[in-house]
């Protein structure tokens, strides 16, 4: 039997590029669901369906967490939301809340959450196309939390929600670190900030 062929999607790992991007993000004139969708999404690095998927009766702004039932694996996540990324959903919460259980509905129908291309083609129309999708953010994520801030793959792994298990085999469960992972992301939140404002 021929080996499966893994294709790795696009992603841009280098702080160089990584820094155009997010310029490039801020100053997208996109559709307003879109455009903040757009900006939380390297702020989370969670799969792309949950992050169009998000629901507002999962967010706790008092405590600053993304809390999903359920991810890919079957497990539940929870997503500590540094400054930047509550700044932004209190910038979405007055235009989508009131219409829509959708934090980032979609443009035709509010029931539903935003189309799931949405975000690679608003990447393609800003010249990303083969160069970034929407599931890249979180190789990017993966890539300059380790390399960049040198944090332990265990806490990055843990926050891809990806199955990580500790020395004894156990897998961790939602709430473990979660003061570990907190600080890491809003770490990453500053370092984001940083690229975005430093000069070309």
């Amino acid at each position: 039997m021929p080996k499966t062929q893994v294709k790795h999607q696009h992603a841009l790992v280098r702080p160089d590029e990584v820094s155009r991007l997010l310029k490039d993000i801020q100053a997208y004139q996109g559709h307003f669901a879109t455009s903040a969708a757009l900006r939380i999404s390297p702020l989370v690095f969670t799969r792309p369906g949950d992050t169009r998927q998000m629901l507002w009766e999962h967010i706790d702004f008092d405590k600053a967490l993304w809390e999903l039932p359920t991810t890919k694996n079957g497990a539940p996540l929870i997503v500590p939301l540094s400054r930047q990324a509550i700044a932004i959903l209190e910038e979405v919460e007055p235009v989508t809340k009131h219409r829509s259980p959708y934090v980032f509905p979609n443009a035709r129908d509010a029931k539903r959450p935003m189309s799931n291309v949405a975000i690679k083609a608003a990447l393609d129309r800003m010249g990303y196309g083969g160069k970034m999708t929407a599931h890249g953010f979180r190789a990017m994520a993966r890539t300059l939390l380790q390399e960049e801030l040198k944090y332990p793959v265990h806490l990055i792994e843990m926050q891809l929600a990806h199955r990580v298990a500790d020395m004894h085999g156990r897998a961790y469960n939602r709430t473990e670190f979660l003061e570990d992972r907190r600080e890491m992301m809003q770490a990453w939140a500053n370092y984001l900030e940083k690229l975005k404002t430093a000069r070309d």
